[in-house]
């Protein structure tokens, strides 16, 4: 679900990999169905390999993987995927509530495990025995009921999440439950509201915030609503050169309809500019950005999952 390059892969070879895994059933539970299927434990993996030189340049070498992250899913959705490095050099990985709907075991509101966060964490000098470090500035290291490599959490299902390369801000997508998707502008220890909010709406709709709890919670810069689109997918901050009406908004799109907005944030106004771009012409899986500030969009052409394409975010 998710990959990145060490920041001085040049000279380690380090490659970092995120994938879901799923274990062989315990013998108890071989004869146990649900809806039709055995029950297997679920893994969310953090591996770090290392990519060999070879006669045909480098190579990645399946046999060095290390384990730095190996965090236990009750289900087979959310797994959330990105990874990147941040310009601190931490490792950031995001990661869904565990999955089903609406949020069963409330891990959105429960910082005592790592799911429905963002972590960072430090692989820099990586070890079997000592796998990463929790940074010190971290904002819930001195909270005894908190996991300290939580970043910020109240997430549902953050799908592609990314640095500005002019502000080093992150901004993410993440995907809504019934009726709403949101991009969020990541603070520091921000609370995102999963699952007491859906978006800039409680959830259920029927629930009452109590007014101090709802001050805690911090909306999303934009939303859209059910007949735009079903599942966000996050995109970058345009800082490229072919289309400057887009300098300094952020692009994103949703992967069932194809649909493609821009959001620029108004902070002191508090009223954020969204245009629509139109549709794309895949459904969008992932957005990249090049080393030159323009984007690139991913996607499964002819709604096939077995005709993946690049596609260049162009002018008009």
């Amino acid at each position: 679900l998710g990959m990145a390059f060490d920041p001085e892969y040049a000279e380690t070879g380090y490659v970092y990999v995120y994938y879901s895994q799923r274990g062989e059933a315990p013998a108890q539970q071989t004869g146990n169905r649900r809806r039709g299927r055995r029950s297997f434990p679920r893994h969310s993996i953090l591996s770090r390999f290392s990519a060999e030189e070879t006669d045909i340049g480098r190579v990645v070498d399946p046999k060095s993987e290390l384990v730095i992250m190996k965090i236990p899913q009750p289900y087979g959705n959310h797994n959330g995927g990105t990874i990147l490095f941040g310009p601190d050099q931490m490792l950031y990985v995001a990661l869904g509530d565990g999955g089903a709907a609406n949020d069963p075991h409330e891990n959105g509101q429960n910082k005592e495990n790592l799911l429905a966060s963002i972590l960072r964490i430090d692989v820099r000098d990586a070890t079997a025995e000592v796998p990463y470090k929790i940074p010190a500035d971290n904002p819930f290291v001195n909270e005894s009921a908190s996991r300290g490599e939580i970043w910020a959490y109240g997430l549902r299902n953050p799908w592609r999440m990314s640095f500005d390369r002019m502000t080093g801000e992150l901004w993410c997508g993440d995907v809504g439950q019934v009726t709403w998707e949101e991009i969020d502008r990541i603070v520091k220890g921000g609370n995102y509201g999963w699952n007491l909010m859906e978006a800039t709406h409680p959830f259920p709709k029927t629930r009452e915030l109590d007014p101090e709890v709802r001050a805690g919670l911090l909306l999303p810069v934009a939303e859209y609503g059910r007949e735009f689109g079903i599942s966000v997918t996050g995109g970058y901050i345009y800082r490229g050169k072919l289309i400057p009406e887009l300098e300094g908004y952020y692009i994103y799109g949703d992967f069932q309809t194809t649909g493609m907005w821009a959001v620029k944030e108004d902070r002191e106004a508090g009223k954020h500019e969204v245009i629509a771009l139109g549709d794309a012409p895949a459904l969008i899986s992932s957005f990249a950005e090049l080393p030159n500030g323009e984007h690139l969009l991913l996607g499964f052409a002819g709604n096939s999952f077995d005709k993946c394409r690049i596609y260049r975010i162009l002018p008009k």
